[in-house]
């Protein structure tokens, strides 16, 4: 007979010793971690003591093998330095909660190689599907996880003709929504930042800004290509255009982050430019950061929980196999958050 494992073993204690320990069968110790309310509260107490004093772990992989279910989603997110992810996340783990599924989050950190190595992963722990907030860019590594047998959802991009579900925003409809919101406010000479403009969010934001301004006779747009649309990147702009004259700078700023718009107003007060006396600026996402900002950013907002949820809602359909599941991708509208950088009365 099997002797319990002992501190200085290197083995992990499996559930035949926690059996032996508690003085129960084997039955019992499955009951307990899976069918509580199944054992007497006595002995309940003794098989969890027995667990904690051993360290006992279960494995979830081999449980999921055994039983021929995952209750795992596992989930790669491009930065969860930006809230708006965050709120996909809440939303996508929200959701499946309450339809007895667990999500691991994984960060590729805006790194193509680090996305594959946790789609890979995830493949390997035989999750019951993926959610992927992507790079711009191939998904090579999606279709070869799907032609393996594994769904995967897209979230903040589309799905790929008629083979896989994506969640997105529609991006040309926010880029709109944040020049007429300028306009509106009586600025002339609009100013379009952001980049670089082969992501496909910061194009889609340009080609709105630009069919608002069609729209109205007597408004400009220029247009400013950055690096990246971080803080950093803002900072950069900021100087360029607090550098020019007055009667040069643009009346009004369209950021294609909140991110890039801190950053460029930090840098606007240090040239004396007042924001929003001197320059109404709007930025995109709702990044939790614009409403603590120097000054409260207006903002383009994405439903990020509701992205989310929607995301979690179109995986578990495919799967549990229903057979009225259909492939498609849900187009999401972004909503108009004012705060204090335009809060100038409509002329």
């Amino acid at each position: 007979m099997s002797q319990p494992v002992s501190g200085d073993q290197r083995r992990a204690p499996v559930m035949a010793d926690v059996a032996l320990h508690a003085g129960v069968s084997l039955g019992t110790v499955s009951n307990v971690l899976n069918n509580p309310s199944a054992v007497k509260p006595a002995k309940r107490e003794r098989v969890l003591a027995s667990i904690r004093e051993l360290g006992f772990v279960r494995n979830q992989q081999a449980r999921s093998l055994a039983s021929g279910r995952a209750d795992t989603i596992g989930f790669v997110v491009v930065d969860l330095a930006n809230s708006f992810f965050v709120d996909i996340a809440r939303g996508a783990e929200e959701y499946t909660a309450q339809h007895g599924y667990k999500i691991l989050l994984a960060n590729s950190d805006v790194d193509s190689a680090r996305q594959s190595t946790y789609l890979e992963l995830f493949e390997e722990f035989r999750v019951a599907g993926m959610m992927l907030a992507p790079l711009d860019g191939p998904l090579e590594s999606v279709e070869v996880v799907r032609g393996r047998g594994t769904p995967v959802v897209q979230v903040n991009w589309p799905g790929s003709d008629g083979e896989t579900c994506g969640v997105e925003v529609d991006e040309v409809h926010g880029g709109r929504l944040a020049a007429e919101h300028l306009i509106a406010r009586g600025a002339r000479r609009l100013l379009f930042a952001g980049g670089p403009f082969d992501l496909h969010a910061v194009a889609q934001r340009l080609e709105g800004a630009r069919a608002a301004v069609r729209a109205h006779a007597g408004v400009e747009l220029e247009v400013v290509e950055t690096t990246r649309i971080t803080v950093a990147a803002g900072d950069q702009l900021g100087e360029q255009l607090g550098g020019r004259a007055a009667t040069q700078r643009p009346d009004g700023l369209i950021a294609a982050s909140d991110a890039l718009a801190t950053g460029a107003i930090q840098r606007l007060r240090s040239h004396g430019v007042r924001v929003p006396e001197d320059m109404l600026v709007i930025g995109y996402d709702n990044n939790h950061l614009t409403a603590d900002s120097i000054v409260p950013i207006s903002t383009i907002s994405q439903p990020g929980r509701e992205m989310g949820q929607r995301a979690a809602a179109l995986l578990l359909e495919e799967i549990a196999g229903d057979p009225e599941h259909v492939h498609r991708s849900v187009l999401l509208r972004p909503a108009l958050i004012q705060r204090q950088s335009t809060a100038v009365p409509e002329p």
